[in-house]
Formats: C-alpha cells, structure tokens, sequence
C-alpha cells in the first residue's frame, strides 16, 4: 500500500468516524478508547471521568448525548467567583453546612442531560443535592461550603460541557429575548423569500406561456431554488434539529412528520427544477414553513402572555410587617425595598434576605433545606428568605429585593410534594406515544395509494397528512386551562400551589373543616377580662407576650389591650394548641389554655373560648372570646353536602355539638376536643377507606392534617401566614365562595375534556381531507397552528365564561 493510499483511508476513517461522546465527525484525530472513538481530549476526558465514577449509564438513554468539548474553558476564568459579594448575590441560601444556588445552563437538551445533572452528586461527595428543572433549563444544587467551593462546582460543571450562564442580570428575560429575536429573523427570512417565490411564479400562475415555457420557465426555477435555500437551511432548522434529537433519543416527536414533509417537499421540487421535469413546489414549500413558523410565534406570544399573568398575577400575597417612623404597617412583600426595616413574628415566614438588626433570632430553615433544628443567627449576619423565625419578635433589614417566584418555588418544594398521579397528563403521555408513529404510517400509505391511483396527487397527500394533523392542541388544552382557572381563582384570593391542584380539587369527595378560625370569625368575636382587674403593668407584660404570636387570638387580645409601649420578651415558647410561655422583667407569664396554666376547667358556655393568664404561678383570669360563625355558612354547607361527605373536627368541648348539628346533620361527622395529632389520625383513617380528603384548617394547629390530607386548604385572615403544608391558601373574607371554588374545578376539567374531542374531530377530519389529496400543503400549514391557536381560544374563552358563571 503506498503512503497516499494510507493517507486516503485514515482520511476515510476521519470522514466516517463519529466521537462516542458528542456524535461529530472525527475531522482531525481520532482517540480510541475502551472500543470507542472520541474527536478530542476533552470529549475523552468527561467520558474517563464519568467512566470512574459509574455514571456510563449518561450513554444509556440517548446515542452521543454529550457536548463537543474542543475549546474547553479555562478554570482559571472562574475566579471571580472566589469573591464574597458575588457570591453573596449568586447564592439562594448559605450556613455553615450548607449552601444552595441555581444555575441556568443553556446546553442543556435531552434525557441524558437530566440524568447526568441529576446525579452530579456523585463526581464531588461535597455536593448533596442536585435537582433538574428541565422547562426553565435550571439546575439546582446543594453543597457543603466548609468541602468545596461555588468556583470548583462550575469548574466542574464546564468540564463535563455545562457550562453556566452566569449573569448577576435577569438572564432568563434575556435568555428569553434572543429565542424571539431568532424566531423573528426565520420568520422574516421565509415571509422575503415566499413573497419573492410568489412573485417570480406569477406567470405559472396565469398560464402565461411565453414565460412558462423554454429558457425562462429553467431561470424562474432556480431563482427559485436559490430563494428556497435560506428557508430550507435557516428558517426550518429547528424542524430538523428537534427531529434529529428525537431519532438520537429513539423518540418519535412531532417534528418528525414537519422535518419530513419539509424535505420531502424541498427535495422533490429541486428534483423537478435540475432534471427539467418543472419548476417544482418552491413557493408551498416556502410557504409552508412561513406559516409554520407564524403559528409557532404566536404559540408562544399567546403562552408567554399567559405565563406572564401566572407569574406576576397570581401569587398569593404574602403580607408582613414594616418599621416607618416607629410606627408598624402592613404591607404585600411586593412593596418591600432594599432598606426597608421588618418585623418578624414567631412562626413567621422572611420574605426576603436580610440583616439582622434586633432580637434573638433562631430560625427554622426546614422550608428551604428540609432541616427543622433552629439555627441561631447573631446581629449583623445574613438571614435569607424562605426561614421561619422560631420564638419573639426580629427586626431586619432588607438587602435584597424580594423574589416572589422564589417563594412560590419554596411553596413547591419537594419536602411537601403528594403523590399524586395527574389523569390528564397520563392520556397526554398516551396520546405522544402513539400519535406520530400512527401519524406517519397513515402518511406513507396514502403516498403508496396515491402512487398506484393517481401520481400526481401522491406528494400533496403525503406532505398534506404530516402537516395537518397535530397533537398539540391535546397538550396545550390542559396546561392552558388549568393555568387560567388558577389565574382566575387567584384574582378571587384562592391562591393554588400549582395548576395539577386545580385538576386534583375535581376528584374530591370528602370535605373537613376545623372550627377555631375556619367556621369561626375570630375578627368579629367579642372579647373581655374576666377576673381580679388588671394593672397597667400586667397589661404591658400580657401585650408585650401575645404581639410575639401570629394567632388570631393573641392578636384579638393585643387590639383589646391597646398598648403602645411593649417590653423586651425573652425566653418565648409557643406551643401549638395550647398557648404561649415566657420571661418578662423575669417574670413567667402563661397565656392559653387551661392545661397549660394547670387549671381544672369550669363548664363553658356555647361559642366560648377562655385563654387564662398566670404571672408566676398566679392565676389572673382569663380572656373569654364569644366567637360568631362566619356569614353565608349555613349556604355554605348546604350547597357541599350533596356532592361531598362533610366532617368536623374542633379542639373546643362538646358543648357546640348542639349549636353545630343543623348544619352537619349528622353526629356521628362531628368530632371534638381533637389534639393536632387525632386531626391527623382522622384524615389517615378517611383516607384508609378511599376517601380523597379535602382539609380546611387555619395552618396554625393543623398542618399536619393539611399535608396529610389529598388537598389541603388554609383558609387565613393574614397572608403573613405563609402555610407550607396547604395546596390553596384562601381568604378568609372568601369563605362563602368555597362551593364555588370546588365547581369551578370541576367544570375547568369538563372544558378539558371537550378541548380534547374538538383537537380530536379537527384531526379526524383533517386527515380524512389530507388522505384524499384534495388539501394542498399549504393550506394544511395554515390550519395546523390554527388548531393550536383555536383549541387555546376555547379553552381560555370557555374557563373564563364558566367562572363567571359560577359567580366568580
């Protein structure tokens, strides 16, 4: 064999020759290594290194999943990541054990992808969490500050090809930005090139012969040709690269059919043109990806309105307390500044980093690490959003703006995830699975059909069947209905989790409500002292004590009080359904429940709560609060009894049974001096007969309960209760609404449901138009995001009239 000869097979061997990690042509070396070609030493690396540490199975779930590794970044460009205040502003939560931080990582683009972030854990033990979310291309991480650094983890992260986007700027409003400046630019790239196709095949048009015919007819067709190849390359890519990703991952999407009815179209005419036969389909093809391309920006124009509203819309309004001029005022987080002074109650939620100025904060982080022991935090130290403050009342200063997604986000934390399997995303799944291949086959045999019958018509209907025919009006009816009756339900002050909770509300059939503060109007119940007369001292202690507490009685007390002047609380103990315990002046003050001041009870009235009072053992009383049921109730339970099993559960005496039992009806539904641990217990029990449990509770003495139940609702007089175990948080002033709540869940699945036979006929009788050739391809571009777009109208039109009809 001559030198040239080898030359030209390793030549060849390069030509032909894919990188088992990226899947690109070894054009310059190839390195083998345990039987597999690789293109460079970066791409070489990251497989040793996930090769060493059992992640192979990153190959498993798609061919060449990997990101070509060539130019690799240098680690030494990430040491500004070594600087306090970046990663002060970078970082979501940090202690001394731990430290969270989100990233957004553009290359990320299939399963593989996932599997890899998802056990990015096991290349440094020092990380202990790493979390994927897939749609916003986010990947979050946990680690140990004292074992690695934020510096060291994006090193890493870019060796394997993940690179993060990192900017101290709103990235993904930027990131979003250039999606649609793309899409922009291939939509006015196909609109000149079609507009200028349909110009030059005027002639074509007209039957005018003098241009139809010899020299002519061959320039017209490839200028025509020459216009088509922008379309075809540029404009249309997207159709191929998805199609491409789909094959590698061995799933057949719907860009499938688009990308082969775009080549085959493309292809076909370019034959036609070259070989002399005509001037081919050019201004179809250009034309079907134009209006391809239209219905997908207006897709996504009509979805980012929508997600607009979600996002900034529809959050529950969390309240909390501000300092101005030594005066306190409630506000929405919303409004909160970089600056502003806050105060922050036991149990209370913090909106927002901040520094800690006064008082002995310990706080319960459990909502953002799932770790519950209080962390005791010093003056001048960061205490970042999403902690609980356990004991008396902190003053903060605000250092970063408030993040109201990333409250939500914590709202969505896994720690209170329910498993709870979506019927409509299931179908979805289904209807994905088999659409195309279904679709593709019924596409094949009508070419096949034509061919035998009528030629001429077989390409219209082979292009036309893998055009018209779109299951995405079955995917976008759900997620755009849900996402508007969440959006409606939340201009209503019934704030919803998620969008699968408003699906989950239809399939209830058991409803329990807890009384203190949920049948009961704490606002409008009547409040005196009974017992010896108290001093302006024991007025100031027992005010100082209940304004460190967020329950509606001690706040009920405090307005019956009326100090201005409070005293330094210390030693707080607050403990759920009994009361509070603390040192004042040292002096022990007991304020709650006779059980815990160690009191025998005396027979109570109906609709009447005692909270006694003992300063160093002496009883001083007690504060009785003549509750009133909230308005519309007695509507309230007669409209749900038909459709739900209605229980009560209270931690009063039975003495209400009798006042309660023309409501309820039945007695054997009504349950009493119930401990948080039997509300518990109860629900478990419903559920253990196949009940699916709704539960109705304050969030103070039933959270337990609320997580437990299949859905849990905390109905609230302040949102500065922020409940982590409900599904909803509602308004208290909304009780009357509830019944109607609960049917507009129901009715927003019908409208589901009828989306999905619309999306059904407009495919039946698409195809069967498509299968006869006598719907040309361009007119079945038209029609294709047209479903979309109707099958959204309808929904959205359809969930806003019937909330209007529900009274909402």
């Amino acid at each position: 064999m001559t030198i040239y000869e080898s030359n030209m097979g390793n030549r060849q061997l390069l030509d032909t020759a894919t990188c088992f990690h990226c899947g690109e042509t070894c054009k310059e070396e190839i390195l083998p290594f345990d039987n597999h070609p690789f293109c460079c030493k970066g791409c070489l690396t990251v497989y040793q290194l996930l090769s060493n540490n059992n992640l192979c199975g990153y190959y498993d779930l798609e061919n060449t999943p990997g990101i070509q590794q060539r130019n690799p970044v240098l680690a030494s460009a990430y040491t500004y990541l070594d600087d306090e205040k970046i990663m002060q502003q970078l970082l979501t939560y940090k202690d001394e054990n731990i430290a969270k931080v989100i990233f957004f990582i553009p290359t990320m683009h299939c399963s593989s992808c996932i599997w890899l972030l998802e056990h990015f854990y096991k290349l440094d033990p020092s990380i202990t969490n790493a979390r994927v979310q897939f749609m916003k291309k986010e990947l979050h991480i946990s680690y140990n500050p004292k074992e690695t650094s934020l510096r060291k983890i994006v090193t890493l992260l870019s060796s394997l090809g993940y690179e993060p986007a990192i900017s101290l700027n709103d990235l993904e409003k930027r990131t979003q930005k250039d999606d649609h400046r793309k899409l922009s630019y291939q939509i006015g790239v196909a609109g000149f090139c079609f507009g200028n196709i349909m110009l030059i095949s005027f002639p074509e048009y007209f039957g005018l012969d003098s241009f139809t015919q010899g020299s002519f007819s061959k320039l017209f067709g490839y200028i025509n040709l020459v216009l088509s190849l922008p379309v075809f390359l540029f404009s249309a890519q997207d159709y191929f690269i998805a199609a491409w990703k789909g094959i590698r991952s061995k799933f057949i999407s719907i860009d499938i059919p688009l990308a082969l009815g775009i080549f085959v179209m493309f292809a076909r005419s370019t034959y036609e043109v070259v070989s002399g036969h005509g001037i081919g389909w050019f201004d179809t093809h250009a034309g079907l990806v134009f209006f391809l391309l239209i219905g997908k920006w207006f897709q996504q124009k009509t979805f980012n309105t929508l997600s607009f509203e979600r996002d900034y819309k529809s959050y529950f309004p969390i309240a909390v307390t501000v300092l101005r001029d030594n005066t306190e005022t409630t506000l929405p987080v919303t409004s909160l500044s970089i600056g502003d002074r806050i105060l922050i109650r036991n149990n209370e939620l913090i909106p927002a980093d901040a520094i800690l100025l006064n008082g002995d904060a310990h706080i319960d982080f459990s909502f953002v690490t799932g770790e519950s022991d209080p962390i005791r935090k010093v003056l001048g130290e960061i205490i970042y959003a999403g902690g609980r403050q356990i004991g008396h009342t902190i003053e903060l200063e605000v250092c970063k703006k408030v993040s109201q997604s990333y409250l939500t986000q914590l709202w969505n934390n896994d720690a209170f995830a329910k498993d709870q399997r979506s019927s409509i995303e299931s179908f979805q799944q289904l209807v994905s699975r088999y659409f195309t291949i279904a679709l593709l086959t019924t596409a094949f045999v009508s070419a096949g059909w034509w061919l035998l019958m009528d030629p001429s018509l077989a390409l219209n209907a082979f292009t036309a069947v893998l055009i018209i025919a779109c299951p995405c009006a079955l995917a976008l009816s759900s997620p755009f209905a849900l996402g508007t009756a969440m959006r409606i339900l939340g201009k209503h002050q019934f704030y919803i989790k998620s969008p699968q909770v408003v699906e989950q509300l239809a399939h209830m059939d058991a409803v329990v409500f807890d009384k203190t503060g949920t049948l009961t109007q704490p606002s409008a119940a009547a409040i005196h002292f009974q017992g010896k007369e108290l001093t302006s001292s024991e007025k100031q202690i027992i005010a100082s004590v209940v304004s460190q507490s967020i329950h509606p009685l001690s706040q009920k007390i405090k307005s019956f009080l009326a100090q201005r002047n409070l005293l330094p609380v210390s030693t707080l103990k607050e403990i759920t359904g009994k009361g509070l315990s603390a040192l004042v002046n040292d002096q022990h003050i007991i304020i709650g429940s006779a059980a815990m001041a160690n009191i025998v009870q005396q027979a109570n009235d109906n609709l009447t709560t005692k909270v006694y009072v003992t300063i160093d053992g002496k009883v001083l009383g007690y504060f009785q609060v003549d509750h009133s049921y909230r308005d519309g109730l007695e509507n309230v339970i007669e409209t749900l009894r038909p459709c739900y099993d209605l229980y009560l559960l209270s931690g009063d005496n039975e003495k209400e049974k009798t006042t309660l039992l023309p409501y309820f009806k039945n007695a054997s539904h009504m349950h009493f001096k119930q401990l948080p641990a039997d509300k518990l217990s109860f629900i478990q029990q419903l559920q253990s007969n196949n009940k699916k449990v709704i539960m109705i509770g304050d969030g103070l003495n039933d959270a337990g309960a609320l997580k437990a139940a299949n859905m849990g609702i905390s109905i609230t007089e302040s949102t500065s209760h922020f409940s982590p175990a409900s599904d909803v948080i509602m308004s208290a002033s909304m009780f009357e609404k509830l019944p109607a709540y609960l049917a507009f869940s129901k009715n927003t699945l019908k409208v589901i449901h009828a989306s999905f036979i619309i999306s059904l006929i407009y495919n039946i009788v698409g195809l069967s138009f498509a299968i006869q050739g006598t719907l040309s391809p361009l007119i079945a571009a038209v029609l294709m995001p047209l479903s979309s777009v109707t099958v959204i109208a309808f929904t959205t039109i359809s969930t806003t009239f019937i909330s209007k009809k529900g009274g909402l």
